[in-house]
């Protein structure tokens, strides 16, 4: 059976969110549980205006488009924050996503998030936050970090990250790199992100789709068992008043007569 495929997808100005880019990616393959291929967005900005900006190199990583999202069981993005949210080259990515939002193409996979930022409380939380209708409106599944690492709760040091993602912080002048310890989280959500995206891929086993299949008849089982048993002598008088009902009324117009007369009768009292 072929395993579950997994995009890294990033965007990256300063190279900061490429560097924890692939210490996800090394997580993810280190789970053993999917596939994995790894994208960047594709540039908006012009290179006269990244020479300007000091901006770093990119990769030689192919540029995802959103007829490639289709492939993918599950997606890990990265970015750098804009004033508490994403950048405008992320928005105009998730803009060309229209036609598969229509197609609901994305619905059901889970998806995740990390992020940079210029300072310890530069918005990863609220970046993160501020996201999430792009991913709610195409009906994915959010799959958040939780704290599976005693490092995010020390206090001694400057740290990136946050339970909803792994992060870095870049500094004013984007002077710090990514530390040892924020890529060992960014590698623990990789490997984390797989191990669900694999479970939420894989298909259902014969024991889930028996019990799934069981659970109409029990509940109508349930039903029944729950309705009151008409006594011996209701029963008898709804027999009687059946037949009473018959022999009055013509052959051609017994089947169904009932129902319009109760049906013309709550007409009435309605417009009376």
């Amino acid at each position: 059976m072929a395993k579950a495929k997994v995009f890294v997808i990033y965007y990256s100005t300063y190279g900061h969110v490429q560097t924890l880019a692939q210490a996800v990616m090394k997580g993810v393959l280190k789970s053993g549980e999917v596939d994995a291929e790894i994208y960047q967005i594709s540039e908006t900005l012009s290179d006269d205006v990244l020479e300007k900006m000091n901006a770093a190199e990119k990769l030689n990583v192919p540029e995802i488009t959103a007829e490639k999202l289709v492939e993918a069981d599950g997606f890990l993005f990265g970015f750098p924050t804009r004033f508490g949210t994403a950048p405008a080259q992320v928005k105009a990515f998730f803009d060309s996503t229209g036609k598969l939002w229509s197609q609901g193409a994305l619905a059901g996979k889970p998806v995740g998030l990390f992020f940079s930022t210029a300072s310890q409380h530069g918005g990863q939380e609220a970046t993160a936050f501020s996201f999430m209708p792009h991913f709610a409106h195409h009906g994915m599944v959010y799959v958040s970090l939780g704290y599976p690492s005693d490092q995010m709760r020390d206090n001694s040091a400057v740290m990136g990250g946050s339970p909803w993602g792994c992060g870095t912080v870049a500094g004013p002048n984007g002077e710090r790199t990514p530390q040892v310890s924020e890529l060992d989280i960014a590698t623990i959500q990789g490997e984390k992100f797989a191990v669900v995206a694999a479970k939420l891929a894989a298909p259902a086993s014969a024991t889930d789709q028996a019990a799934a299949a069981a659970v109409p008849a029990t509940a109508q089982a349930e039903a029944q068992a729950e309705a009151p048993a008409p006594t011996e002598q209701g029963k008898t008088q709804q027999d009687a008043g059946a037949q009473q009902t018959a022999a009055q009324e013509p052959p051609a117009k017994r089947e169904g007569s009932g129902h319009v007369k109760k049906a013309v009768a709550k007409l009435k009292s309605l417009f009376s």
